[in-house]
């Protein structure tokens, strides 16, 4: 079971008490949009086996959305914040990096 912690009311709760949202820092296409930017927006996703980024929301709190950092193998959860930041910061990226050498952040396009 995970054990999120809520960046804004601070509240460390196992997932029921949270709702997924998908993937964390996607590009996100609306009127305007081609075909293939609207298509790759609704159905291309990543599904790594290993370090992902989601989108949670504090559902039974203070109902906020947050962005976690979590391995999809192990279910270790490297941190949380808001979902507001474009990118990791740079804290979560290093205890990844220490945890899992080799790894390196790159931004989805």
């Amino acid at each position: 079971m995970l054990i999120l912690h809520c960046p804004y009311c601070g509240v460390s709760a196992e997932e029921t008490e949270f709702a997924a949202g998908g993937e964390a820092h996607i590009k996100r296409f609306g009127p305007g949009s081609s075909d293939e930017e609207f298509r790759d927006y609704l159905f291309a996703r990543e599904n790594p086996k290993g370090v992902h980024f989601e989108r949670w929301r504090h559902a039974y709190g203070c109902g906020k959305w947050f962005h976690a950092a979590r391995c999809t193998v192990t279910l270790e959860v490297f941190g949380t914040y808001p979902a507001q930041t474009t990118e990791p910061p740079q804290a979560i990226r290093d205890a990844i990096a220490a945890r899992r050498p080799g790894w390196s952040w790159s931004a989805v396009e």
